[in-house]
């Protein structure tokens, strides 16, 4: 695997940027594209991130790292679709005796759920159980429907992270969802950029690992995965039309807070890291929400 541009979306100056990351800071893209794209969004519509990226390649910083805030790659996307149990110890760890299912576990995260990189992940007033689920994200470049396995990734613009937070109790709350445990506001977090996609073996077989204060957490490899990334997209597209734009979690590691025994809640304080080869590492610590 050859190395990638990083693609960010920050926040600078009082407005939305996004920008080329390098060793010491960001180049600006939004100033030099706006007119054409506001957004990595409209990047990525026009599969553009190569071009923008090979175009600023060299080019002199814009932003140090002290002087941005990181925002989520994609700031609107249509759809955040989330890909629940689909790594083999993971289905171990509801102890039902079950074998893996043959269809993914799905369910639907909103924009607000999510932060940047090194901004705060709170945890909210209605609960204390918080917790943490590293995932690779893939991000849809080329829409479709009924798309097949075999041509899935050629749907595939881009890689990233997520912290996909989840309150536990509140997956609970009703008897046949967990739409509530996995929206609380600014409770997860993706990025911390965008790794724009080459081919299969980017992905393949990459470690995913999760630390919390330095302890590693969760590690398994995506060669492991119950469904593929290819299953996924297809599994997906068959119910809804992927545009471009859209983000998919595809699945945790065993490991999280809620299976230990006793359970582990994050806490205020707390530095939660989840890295992927060849993708990098998203940081965050945990703050209490204020009261309003």
């Amino acid at each position: 695997m050859t190395d990638r541009p990083r693609l960010a979306a920050f926040f600078a100056n009082g407005r939305s940027h996004y920008g080329l990351v390098t060793g010491s800071g960001v180049v600006d893209l939004y100033s030099r594209y706006h007119d054409r794209w506001p957004t990595l969004r409209e990047v990525i519509e026009s599969d553009a991130l190569m071009r923008v990226a090979d175009a600023c390649a060299g080019a002199e910083t814009d932003f140090s790292f002290d002087d941005i805030a990181w925002e989520i790659p994609i700031p609107a996307p249509e759809k955040i679709i989330c890909v629940g149990v689909n790594y083999p110890d993971r289905n171990a760890e509801y102890k039902d005796g079950q074998d893996a299912p043959e269809n993914p576990s799905l369910f639907v995260r909103f924009p607000r759920s999510f932060v940047g990189h090194e901004q705060p992940i709170v945890r909210p007033l209605a609960s204390e159980q918080l917790d943490y689920e590293g995932e690779v994200v893939i991000v849809i470049g080329r829409g479709g429907r009924h798309i097949a396995e075999a041509d899935a990734l050629d749907h595939v613009a881009a890689v990233s992270l997520s912290n996909e937070g989840t309150i536990r109790d509140w997956v609970r709350h009703a008897k046949f969802n967990v739409t509530q445990g996995k929206n609380f506001d600014a409770s997860g977090a993706m990025g911390p950029w965008l790794v724009p996609f080459e081919d299969e073996a980017q992905i393949a077989d990459i470690g995913l690992v999760t630390r919390v204060n330095g302890e590693v957490r969760q590690e398994d490899r995506t060669s492991r995965m119950i469904f593929s990334f290819r299953r996924i997209i297809a599994y997906v597209s068959t119910f809804t039309t992927l545009v471009p734009g859209d983000v998919i979690l595809t699945g945790t590691p065993t490991g999280a807070g809620a299976r230990l025994d006793p359970p582990v809640w994050l806490k205020p304080g707390d530095v939660v890291e989840v890295e992927a080869d060849g993708i990098g590492i998203l940081r965050n610590h945990i703050v209490d929400e204020e009261p309003a």
